[in-house]
């Protein structure tokens, strides 16, 4: 009976330490939890700093904040691109960040209140070196390859970087937009909804070029020590995207989501985020970040519209991509 007794009370008490525990709901993107995303390393590393308990609620988020309005449930929203974010700020469902945006080290100027850059990148084409010798150096070069190369893309309307190549193709075309999505036609074996579908294709030997990001080869470098995929550089330029965080302003744990957004500036989270989210970090130094990063070729001319511009020409540069293709 005593026995019983003791582990009764054992249970009561571990149960009351655990409604005791504040809990930090971050709505974030798919990716986050999978076995390769950033999430299990963000959790662990803030759980150890937070006396908290992380939960990651991963989905589709623009459409998820739509739907949920005032009933939604996160305390910190975190995945958002810059191309969405002008969406995102019309549900009225954020607050203010309160960082520094001195501390960043974006190569383009970000003074957004709202939402906190956590990494970026910029779009581009991966290729193979052991199946395409001489990587096209501009756009017009890509255009310009013979038909029977066989690129993979993604969807504008359903996909982050489907949308980014959209008006990366806006920016530099601009009203030729559709003639030039006409003259890469020909060479677009298909397009999938989403970036990993499309690049299993092309890691399969499916595709010979697949739209992906300038930091796509540091996985295979630093995870599977193969230099044979590369990114082609453009030489007039390639459209930056940067993925933020944002509080919302209903939680119930302003301090502890506080703590969060000081968490992803520090030099902890953002020397983490390169081989954890495969991307580059958005508030430290090219010479601090991890070993062999900074060796990685980036472009020299960055492209870039902000949410004002992106909500402006979205539509027309989806319906240029649409109109282009199915000539």
């Amino acid at each position: 009976m005593k026995a019983l007794t003791l582990a009764a009370t054992t249970l009561i008490a571990a149960s009351a330490a655990a409604a005791d525990t504040p809990i930090l709901t971050v709505y974030a993107g798919d990716y986050f939890t999978s076995e390769w995303g950033p999430g299990p390393i963000i959790e662990k590393e803030f759980e150890a700093i937070c006396d908290c308990d992380l939960v990651f609620s991963t989905g589709d988020l623009l459409p998820r904040l739509l739907l949920e309005g005032k009933r939604i449930e996160a305390d910190v929203v975190m995945g958002l691109t810059s191309d969405v974010t002008a969406k995102a700020r019309a549900t009225g469902l954020l607050a203010p960040h309160g960082q520094d945006n001195s501390a960043l080290t974006l190569p383009i100027e970000w003074s957004d209140e709202t939402f906190l850059p956590f990494n970026y990148g910029h779009t581009a084409f991966m290729y193979d070196t052991t199946r395409m010798e001489t990587p096209p150096a501009s756009f017009d070069d890509l255009i310009n390859l013979p038909d029977d190369v066989r690129i993979v893309i993604q969807d504008p309307r359903t996909s982050i970087s489907g949308l980014a190549l959209a008006l990366w193709v806006e920016a530099i075309y601009g009203d030729q937009a559709q003639e030039t999505w006409a003259k890469l036609a020909p060479k677009i074996l298909t397009v999938t909804k989403d970036w990993s579908s499309s690049y299993g294709m092309f890691t399969e030997g499916e595709a010979d070029m697949v739209l992906s990001y300038t930091t796509s080869p540091a996985y295979h470098m630093f995870a599977e020590e193969d230099f044979t995929k590369k990114a082609a550089l453009f030489s007039d330029g390639h459209y930056f995207m940067t993925e933020t965080v944002a509080k919302v302003s209903s939680t119930d744990v302003p301090e502890l989501a506080d703590t969060f957004l000081t968490y992803v500036m520090s030099e902890a989270f953002q020397k983490m985020i390169p081989a954890a989210n495969w991307s580059l970090p958005s508030a430290l130094a090219q010479d601090q970040w991890p070993e062999g990063w900074s060796e990685l070729p980036l472009p020299e001319k960055v492209l870039f519209y902000d949410e004002t511009e992106a909500v402006a020409l979205r539509d027309k540069a989806v319906e240029a991509w649409r109109v282009g293709l199915s000539q």
